[in-house]
């Protein structure tokens, strides 16, 4: 064996053991479902947090490639990372979480028409706020765990509001971090250029197991066609933000 298979083999073992290097689990295609249950953190408070930047070959573009040209060592330089915000992508990624209860009662917890939810009462899930200019931190959506019996099932999606439609311009990830083991991310990296909704995962609670499941399924509408998809049966009309400082 070659020094570069065994490289590439080492690459691919890290990849895939995840937490071991990295104390996170990767939600993928390959691997979709991971239980709460099982890793000891179906209590306490679930923090699902949004976090976005521009694309470096879309910040760069064609400068860096003529650059490469004039300075050739400048592509042994790591990419400058960027923050996402709105003097570089005009674009305003909010997370939002549909939930039905085990009691019947359905809606819907985002920013558009200021639904931010409550932690200790129904539904149990808290969006902290609303990032219009690409915080570091992004949003985060909070989820009271210790009521799971009342949570029947979520669906937590990202959508652009009221801008041009770039997810492919984007690189989205989702990360949950539950109250105890490892963190569980979601990456956005289907090109989408005309989607204006994602769904990202779903949490379902059957028979007292929590759920956590991949979906990164990009539509180009809004919640009304993400609520079709997966059966809510919610009336949707057309909402608006308040304006930046007032809630």
């Amino acid at each position: 064996m070659s020094f570069w298979d065994g490289l590439r083999r080492g690459r691919a073992a890290q990849f895939e053991s995840g937490s071991a290097a990295t104390n996170a689990i990767a939600l993928t295609k390959r691997h979709p479902v991971v239980s709460l249950n099982r890793q000891g953190a179906a209590t306490g408070n679930l923090r699902v947090n949004l976090s976005w930047r521009m694309r470096t070959s879309d910040i760069e573009g064609r400068s860096r490639q003529s650059g490469l040209l004039r300075h050739p060592f400048k592509m042994f330089k790591p990419d400058v990372v960027q923050a996402h915000t709105q003097g570089v992508v005009n674009v305003d990624l909010d997370i939002g979480c549909l939930y039905e209860l085990t009691d019947g009662a359905k809606g819907v917890v985002q920013p558009l028409g200021s639904f931010f939810g409550n932690l200790n009462a129904p539904p149990y899930v808290k969006l902290s706020g609303d990032d219009r200019f690409g915080a570091p931190s992004g949003e985060t959506i909070y989820v009271n765990l210790d009521h799971r019996e009342s949570i029947r099932r979520l669906l937590v999606f990202v959508y652009i509001y009221d801008q041009t439609p770039a997810f492919d311009r984007t690189h989205a990830k989702v990360t949950l971090y539950p109250s105890n083991g490892p963190r569980i991310e979601i990456e956005l990296d289907e090109r989408a250029p005309q989607a204006r909704s994602c769904a990202v995962f779903s949490l379902e609670n059957v028979k007292g197991e929590l759920t956590v499941r991949r979906e990164v399924k990009f539509v180009y509408g809004f919640q009304a066609e993400l609520d079709r998809l997966f059966g809510w049966g919610l009336q949707w009309g057309r909402g608006y933000k308040s304006k930046v400082g007032d809630r």
